[in-house]
């Protein structure tokens, strides 16, 4: 691996002058993008940070404080497997592709260009929230997040330039003209210009939204073009940090909640300043039905093509099935029909898209058993749940009728007459926008949320993770 390189890379760029060029006129543009779209207010500051320095499974990341702006961002791929075949489609078996097929161009480009468009996005989501931060580490946590998102970027853009001439270069320039929330340049999918502009947001932010990325990462790490597998390989070690501080996040705030619930002669946990448990629940309801939409539509085409051709497989494709070519196989699916919900057998290409949508809520709901044995754990009967996918659709069969949270459906009047109890409300975000004050203070942590079990690289929970230029946070 190159690390003296302007761009860390084990890519071997120094052998490829054009390229290298190419991504050395790229990167003034991403740090003008990252200072003017990053975190704001701390860029000067020491953030203790994890970098890749390896992709070995023992020691691909080292630890240290840096200034974000310095963080080295660069370009890894898992080590390549000459013997790579393809493992599924109408081309299983055969050789994973070096290059992209001509026929494959523009639909590759497309896949790419989207996964990409959602990197940064985030981050651009995001930038405000180090004002608010609740503790030192949990700032640290947010940091880390971003500067790596701002890795991925670098991931996808790389494939682009190497892989996609002119067309590659043209589509790496628009990712840093798009704008999250932007009415004119938005960014490509509707999740990824959302407001994030509460910690109780962030958390279901990393939850459900990065846990989408993390199984489309998975889908396209079975792809036949082969350095798009190994760099989403690479990014899915990354991601998971970004997965563990979206559900211990979300974990410590029911945790909290549930304590001042108790502790309250009404059982108010807001009369005590920390977020109730059927707040905590709208935020659920909303950023699961945001990020369930990612994963396209219930009978897609175009999830058969990328499975037929050999570009995205489903979740741990080589591990999971027997059969890779899914020709005869079917998926039975809640369709709707004449504004009605009936059963339907699918071919099992066509649902390729629900097929990995099923093991997200099943990770989804795995999640939120650990949450509710947290708040038993504390003496209270409450549940939390995930809603049903048909919820809150905007897109995908279900948009075209109402459904409750538990899956029934309703009208659209009652829907409209239920949304305050199952959606935020403009009060219930400002009352939580109300408790978003910084708590800085080493070893402090803000009242609304429980302190983490542990610490981040053996360190304790009040160590120093951030060393300030100047308390900007203020």
């Amino acid at each position: 691996m190159s690390l003296s390189d302007s761009i860390p890379n084990n890519v071997d760029l120094g052998s490829d002058k054009k390229l290298l060029r190419a991504l050395e006129k790229w990167q003034p543009d991403f740090l003008k993008w990252w200072l003017d779209m990053g975190p704001e207010g701390f860029q000067n500051d020491q953030i203790y940070l994890r970098t890749a320095t390896s992709v070995d499974p023992a020691g691909w990341a080292t630890y240290d404080h840096v200034k974000m702006p310095d963080y080295r961002w660069g370009i890894f791929l898992t080590p390549r497997s000459e013997a790579r075949a393809i493992g599924f489609g109408d081309n299983k078996g055969g050789k994973s592709w070096d290059e992209v097929p001509g026929e494959m161009r523009g639909i590759l480009r497309r896949i790419i260009v989207t996964q990409a468009d959602t990197e940064h996005a985030s981050v651009e989501q995001q930038r405000l929230l180090g004002k608010t931060a609740p503790s030192l580490f949990d700032m640290r946590s947010l940091f880390q997040v971003n500067v790596e998102e701002g890795r991925h970027l670098w991931a996808m853009v790389h494939l682009l330039h190497q892989y996609f001439g002119k067309d590659g270069r043209e589509e790496a320039e628009e990712l840093l003209q798009r704008r999250s929330g932007n009415l004119d340049k938005p960014r490509i999918l509707q999740t990824f210009n959302e407001k994030t502009e509460d910690w109780l947001s962030f958390f279901c932010f990393t939850m459900f939204t990065d846990r989408d990325g993390k199984f489309q990462l998975a889908a396209l790490s079975e792809s036949a073009f082969d350095p798009l597998a190994r760099a989403t390989q690479f990014m899915l070690t990354e991601e998971s940090f970004h997965l563990f501080t979206g559900e211990t996040g979300i974990e410590r705030i029911v945790q909290r909640a549930a304590e001042l619930t108790k502790q309250d002669k009404n059982g108010d946990a807001r009369a005590l300043g920390g977020i109730d448990l059927p707040t905590i629940q709208k935020w659920i309801n909303f950023w699961f039905s945001s990020a369930v939409e990612l994963f396209g539509g219930e009978v897609s085409s175009n999830a058969a093509d990328y499975f037929a051709t050999g570009l995205k497989g489903r979740f741990r494709e080589r591990e999971k099935y027997e059969d890779h070519t899914a020709l005869e196989g079917h998926y039975t699916m809640n369709v709707v029909a004449e504004g009605r919900l009936s059963t339907k057998d699918v071919p099992l290409r066509n649902a390729m898209n629900e097929v990995l949508r099923d093991e997200y809520v099943a990770d989804c709901e795995r999640a939120v058993r650990k949450w509710n044995h947290t708040i038993k754990k504390a003496g209270l009967a409450h549940e939390l749940f995930i809603p049903k996918r048909r919820f809150n659709r905007s897109m995908g069969m279900y948009a075209t009728m109402a459904f409750s949270p538990q899956g029934y459906v309703i009208t659209r009047e009652e829907f409209e007459a239920n949304r305050e109890a199952w959606l935020p409300t403009a009060a219930d975000r400002a009352y939580v926008n109300s408790l978003m004050v910084p708590c800085i203070e080493q070893g402090k942590i803000a009242n609304w949320i429980s302190p983490p079990k542990q610490g981040v690289d053996g360190k304790p929970f009040d160590w120093e993770y951030i060393r300030f230029t100047q308390v900007e946070a203020e």
